[in-house]
């Protein structure tokens, strides 16, 4: 299997320094600033079936080997050992999670155990587990068609929510409310897709009570198994259901709900029940006028650019410290900074093609505005869109958190995008 190797300082590194192997590179527009901050701390040996340049140009050593392919992974894995001491096993993509705990374990290093990485992608697998531990969680129910679920959906007296067993980035997830609702949400997760996510998940569908309330994501560093940091609390924004799209994130660095007792331990006892020793986990919970309750948990970094905004807003390095966790190391949690950082994505206004855009803001706070959307892109809209579907991403910071959503609103008034709708033959401008 073919290896190749960068030149210049990181190559230097890696003489004195432990690989630490990832598994998968992932989309430039939301890994890159993660995949940064992991080889400028470690040299990295990248695993990807066909990584993409700026991803090689960031590691050490870099082997194309299809990642869904566990005998050529453990064939590079071998070869990969014999000329160079690997130290720890890290990834930030979904799919890749059970395989990086399974190689921690194989190679008798710090990482979760597989059976706490299959915990956390498999939904009906988490509900168990808290439901047994007594996490306040939803009531959920695994079910194998739609006439099962309109079953449930009455057991359940009210509003029900159907999601895909093992997919993320909320495709398939859909609220009912009416028996047909409930058939057709049903036949939504069944069918559900997302940049292939699908083909290493566990097939299923399960319905669920809906919970009632703001939804948050508690970014924990998990230092073993009862000690839990809480680096940040992430704000979601969603779009309107019955989808539950996230259309944008916000953090701040003084938020009181860091001080709160039940967050901290409900997150910590979600946490032993799904086995989680170490690594930076994504915790997403609904604040229900009876408390915290789990939406679910993942044994990764949170993504759409989460940890950039919670080193933004507090100095926490969170894919640094979970490089650092995975070859042994004391990570640093120490906040460096106290303001707020928040994103928003573009989602359209209408069903139809792009035509044209345009941007016209420059400032100090605004950190990234990126077009995610080109010319002829057929785009869907809330609430039957996706996240392929958003158009743009802002990402701003500011002193707290009004401050935060008055820029990005400005952000958005200074630009513009053009889209063909499928039903009329005028241009919309969103």
């Amino acid at each position: 299997m073919p290896f190749s190797a960068v030149s210049g300082p990181t190559a230097e590194h890696a003489e004195v320094a432990p690989l630490i192997v990832v598994l998968g590179a992932g989309n430039r527009t939301f890994r890159r600033y993660g995949l940064e901050h992991i080889a400028a701390g470690h040299p990295v040996a990248l695993l990807d079936g066909k990584a993409a340049s700026w991803a090689r140009s960031l590691a050490t050593v870099t082997v194309p080997v299809d990642l869904h392919d566990g005998v050529a992974v453990a064939s590079a894995i071998r070869e990969l050992s014999a000329d160079h001491r690997v130290g720890g096993v890290l990834t930030y993509c979904e799919d890749h999670v059970e395989l990086a705990a399974h190689l921690a374990q194989k190679l008798s290093l710090p990482g979760n155990t597989p059976a706490a990485a299959a915990a956390c992608r498999d939904k009906h697998l988490t509900r168990s587990l808290l439901a047994a531990a007594g996490v306040p969680s939803a009531r959920s129910y695994l079910v194998p068609d739609a006439d099962t679920a309109v079953e449930y959906s009455l057991r359940l007296d009210g509003p029900v929510v159907l999601k895909p067993r093992a997919l993320a980035g909320s495709a398939g997830v859909h609220r009912a409310d009416t028996p047909q609702q409930v058939r057709d949400a049903f036949d939504a997760a069944r069918n559900a897709a997302l940049l292939g996510l699908e083909k290493s998940a566990n097939p299923g569908v399960l319905i669920e009570e809906y919970l009632d309330g703001p939804e948050i994501s508690v970014e924990c560093v998990v230092l073993g198994d009862s000690t839990v940091y809480i680096a940040a609390i992430t704000h979601k924004f969603l779009g309107s259901e019955p989808g539950f799209q996230e259309v944008g994130h916000l953090v701040d660095a003084t938020d009181p709900l860091l001080a709160d007792p039940q967050i901290h331990d409900v997150a910590l006892t979600a946490l032993n029940a799904v086995g989680a020793t170490t690594g930076v986990m994504h915790v997403e919970m609904r604040l229900t006028p009876c408390g915290p309750r789990i939406i679910e948990i993942n044994a990764r970094l949170g993504g759409d650019l989460i940890p950039h905004l919670v080193h933004l807003a507090t100095g926490l390095n969170l894919p640094l410290i979970a490089a650092d966790l995975a070859v042994g190391n004391d990570p640093e949690l120490t906040p460096t900074r106290s303001q707020s950082a928040a994103i928003r994505f573009l989602y359209p206004a209408v069903t139809g093609r792009v035509t044209t855009m345009y941007a016209g803001l420059s400032a100090s706070w605004l950190d990234t505005f990126e077009w995610t959307a080109e010319p002829g892109d057929h785009v869907n809209t809330l609430p039957h869109a996706t996240l392929l579907d958003r158009l743009a991403l802002a990402l701003v910071t500011g002193p707290d958190p009004d401050a935060c959503h008055r820029r990005l609103q400005l952000t958005y008034e200074r630009c513009g995008i053009h889209i063909q709708p499928d039903t009329v033959t005028t241009a919309c401008v969103v």
